[in-house]
């Protein structure tokens, strides 16, 4: 079966936490934050052992398909297709699984983000493995995380209990979670069966389609009624049909409904999902007072900073801040405060600053 193994990488976002430096024509998943390989150029190479780069799918934007075809050259493409409006996640991976089961109907899909960092990618890889193989059987194949503290940014996957995670036992899942507060994030750690949700998922296309004809009919049939993939009208039916679809993501809409869904809970394969500016500086090196940058720093009683420039800053008596600085905009921030980055971004919008953008 491995011949019909295919990956759909979701590159569609616009990473507005990390303004400025993420753009809407340089989002975060094309940008290089560790290494001189971008986000998505990294989700590329850990996979080539596991599906060969022909058979990878990355659903993206107009305005990063030029760039995402420019990066990664071995991925055929046509390959690489824009949606022609924000639509979540279910559309997203209900048009990629429609065009792949056009051309091999045998055809297992496993779908990854774009934008998230894994360090122990060898241990990963075999995990990718055994969930293509339960995927022949399933509906579909979670991955859950085993959670480092209590946090309230993920879902969560209720695995059964007295779980060991990283055996590569295929389990059945009991529930899924939405994001929690605090109190009920400490609990399920605790209880050592709850993981994050890292979303990814791998199934046939068949199911994937059958799972939205019965719980996105109307998706499911706008998606039916696009013409032949490559055919001379495809992208002028996509343009109007993919906005009628509707806006929700692939768990709410079929993951949580559908029978037979297993699960592999996955112990320490160094993940993030680089959600923030803090994400990016607790991955980077610092110096001995916890600062860290990309950019020649002199600091004079600062600690903890973040320092993103293309120049020499000077850092005299700050701590824990965020610097970002960009030829037209400059971000300077708490840490603590490095979600609410992207208000920043709604700010703009509302005002008109699309140069900002």
């Amino acid at each position: 079966m491995s011949n019909h193994r295919y990956g759909l990488i979701m590159a569609g976002g616009r990473g507005t936490r990390f303004w400025p430096r993420s753009r809407k024509r340089n989002a975060k998943q094309v940008l290089k934050f560790f290494g001189e390989r971008s986000l998505i150029q990294q989700t590329v190479d850990r996979l080539k052992a596991v599906i060969p780069p022909e058979n990878i799918w990355v659903v993206t934007n107009d305005f990063l398909q030029a760039e995402i075809r420019k990066q990664l050259p071995e991925v055929p493409k046509q390959q690489i297709v824009a949606e022609p409006a924000q639509r979540n996640t279910a559309p997203c991976i209900a048009l990629a699984a429609q065009i792949i089961a056009s051309l091999d109907e045998d055809s297992i899909l496993g779908v990854f983000p774009a934008d998230h960092l894994i360090l122990k990618e060898g241990r990963f890889r075999n995990f990718v493995k055994v969930a293509f193989k339960a995927a022949e059987t399933s509906d579909v194949v979670v991955l859950g995380i085993e959670p480092r503290w209590a946090e309230t940014g993920y879902g969560y996957i209720e695995f059964p209990k007295n779980l060991k995670p990283g055996n590569n036992e295929v389990l059945d899942i009991t529930s899924f979670r939405e994001k929690p507060d605090a109190k009920t994030a400490k609990k399920f750690v605790e209880r050592g069966n709850f993981l994050w949700n890292a979303g990814m998922f791998f199934w046939k296309t068949s199911a994937v389609l059958q799972l939205m004809r019965e719980h996105q009919p109307k998706t499911a049939t706008l998606l039916a009624g696009l013409p032949k993939f490559g055919s001379k009208n495809f992208a002028t039916k996509l343009a109007e049909a993919y906005p009628l679809c509707d806006n929700i993501s692939i768990d709410y809409a079929v993951i949580e409904k559908a029978e037979s869904v297993k699960g592999l809970a996955l112990d320490d394969i160094g993940w993030n999902d680089v959600g923030s500016w803090e994400a990016v500086y607790d991955l980077a090196k610092k110096d001995d007072a916890g600062n860290a940058s990309n950019s020649r720093v002199i600091s004079e009683d600062s600690r903890g900073n973040y320092v993103d420039a293309a120049k020499t800053v000077a850092l005299v008596g700050v701590e824990n801040m965020i610097i970002v600085d960009t030829p037209d905009a400059l971000l300077v921030a708490q840490r603590s405060r490095a979600q609410d980055v992207s208000k920043v971004v709604k700010a703009l919008e509302s005002s008109g600053a699309e140069e900002l953008l």
